[in-house]
């Protein structure tokens, strides 16, 4: 029986001479989810643009359901029956979740189909809902679901085309444990109805639970296809990058020792100028790593920029070692030896217009090894440029590369390279390791690990609880703007206990400190 879909020998060369994709052999057997894995700019995303008409091929043959096709667009490819799950949702906020599902495909009615049925709308999508058993109340809105319905209402979107191959890129990101469960119920019970997933993933873990097969590209070549209950972690691993990746983060314990951030009774608004964070109170001590748990949408992003001046508290305190920092600016801020890994890299984090020396050098032009008078110090940038590019693998031509040129993942090492740079007493890390692949995850923890054992304090926030699990020495659970629980990261505490935590599930009285 042939495969369902086949791509032979895929070439991708960019007119600035990248080549993304080397030959890349790609096949999927219908009613399998398989997993697809990469190091960052091991040509994934390229193929699954190829796939889908995003990009066009230099050269290769794709063949789906027995036919050679060339889509000319992601229109030819939803008709052909192929659908796509963004890593970042494109639900529009202020529309029902019907009025998402069934956008630029509305059900019509009248003479020339000018008016909209709405009887046909709900029929169809209550089918859908009920069919698929993907749970999720349709007249809501899209803006005030939990992040795991949105996930589904994404998903009932490509089914509402007629997707029977279904393309998901990083599915669970931002999920709990529990949601992350329902999730890959709804994937099989998918695959039992006759559909096939792609899942595009980081998480090894996750790829040995869900998935029948995996293939592993690295450097724009198609390493290998494993049948998954035959191969391990260790070995798609070592396909990945080349070498052998240490899973566990190796720590001491933590030897805490003065306050270095105190936050008391923190309030802040967030852009609608609703409450978003509510009378939050914590303190982060030198030598330790303070983890903040949450579903994405709790508060944890107005926590950060509150801290770091991108907000403005309404009330509360927030003191740096001696330093009120409430309401001082950015500038201000960033003159302590304060570092910040943003959550959004392309927005917050990097000027995508200017070189990677550039970015790396924007918190550094004003030391004196840099400059002489007011001239900056050409040839001594670009040595630092490249020994940070190094040391932190960022896979660039060179230098002078335009930040906006790097995949997200080498982006986001330019990121953590220029922070962690500047051996800040207090790190302020949101989200370090987003998008980035499992040698540069390993590296960038053995980092925040070296920064805390030096002394620096650590206030860390992630979606990914077994990064918080792994690198935290307390946790934070932040829900609906509160810290809902204060623990102590023992052997004891499992994911599953957090996430009732993140759910609302379960309280606990919280100190202040």
């Amino acid at each position: 029986m042939p495969a369902l879909l086949e791509m032979k020998s895929i070439h991708k060369v960019y007119p600035n001479g990248t080549v993304a994709n080397r030959g890349v052999d790609f096949s999927v057997e219908e009613g399998e989810i398989h997993a697809l894995v990469g190091e960052n700019g091991a040509g994934k995303s390229t193929l699954m643009k190829i796939l889908f008409g995003l990009e066009a091929p230099t050269r290769g043959s794709i063949s789906f359901k027995g036919q050679s096709v060339s889509f000319q667009g992601p229109r030819d490819a939803i008709k052909h029956g192929m659908g796509m799950v963004h890593q970042h949702f494109m639900l529009a906020p202020s529309l029902t979740v019907s009025e998402n599902i069934v956008l630029g495909e509305e059900p019509a009615k009248g003479v020339l189909s000018l008016f909209r049925d709405r009887a046909k709308e709900q029929e169809r999508v209550a089918g859908l809902i009920r069919d698929y058993g993907l749970k999720v109340d349709p007249e809501a809105r899209a803006d005030t679901i939990p992040v795991g319905q949105k996930q589904r209402v994404e998903i009932l979107k490509v089914l509402y085309r007629g997707a029977k191959l279904i393309i998901l890129d990083e599915p669970t990101a931002v999920l709990t444990p529990q949601e992350t469960d329902e999730l890959f119920d709804s994937l099989k019970s998918l695959v039992r109805q006759g559909h096939t997933i792609i899942f595009i993933t980081h998480k090894l873990r996750e790829v040995m639970q869900i998935s029948h097969r995996v293939t592993v590209l690295r450097g724009g070549q198609s390493i290998a296809t494993l049948v998954t209950k035959e191969t391990h972690q260790e070995e798609i691993s070592r396909l990945m990058v080349g070498r052998e990746v240490l899973f566990r983060v190796q720590k001491t314990p933590a030897r805490p020792e003065e306050t270095v951030l105190s936050v008391r009774g923190l309030a802040a608004l967030d852009d609608k100028g609703v409450p978003a964070i509510r009378q939050v109170s914590f303190r982060v001590r030198a030598g330790e790593i303070l983890g903040i748990a949450g579903v994405e949408g709790n508060g944890q992003t107005q926590l950060v920029e509150t801290i770091t001046g991108l907000r403005r508290a309404v009330s509360g305190e927030i003191r740096y070692l001696d330093q009120e920092l409430r309401n001082l600016s950015v500038a201000q801020i960033r003159a302590f030896q304060i570092g910040h890994i943003p959550e959004d890299r392309q927005t917050s984090g990097a000027c995508l217009t200017s070189t990677i020396a550039d970015n790396l050098m924007l918190d550094h032009y004003r030391n004196p090894g840099f400059k002489i008078g007011p001239l900056l110090r050409k040839k001594k940038i670009r040595q630092f440029a490249k020994s940070a590019m190094e040391m932190f693998d960022v896979r660039a031509a060179s230098e002078q590369t335009m930040a906006g040129a790097l995949s997200g993942g080498n982006l986001q090492k330019v990121v953590v390279a220029r922070e962690l740079s500047k051996n800040p007493k207090l790190l302020v890390a949101s989200q370090p390791t987003r998008g980035v692949d499992i040698g540069a995850i390993e590296f960038i923890h053995r980092e925040i690990i070296k920064r805390r054992d030096a002394g620096a304090a650590v206030l860390l926030v992630s979606a990914e609880l077994s990064e918080i699990m792994a690198l935290s020495d307390r946790i934070a659970v932040l829900y609906n703007g509160e810290i809902v629980a204060l623990l102590d990261n023992t052997p004891d505490l499992t994911e599953q206990e957090l996430g009732y935590y993140m759910l609302g599930i379960k309280t606990q009285e919280v100190a202040s400190q």
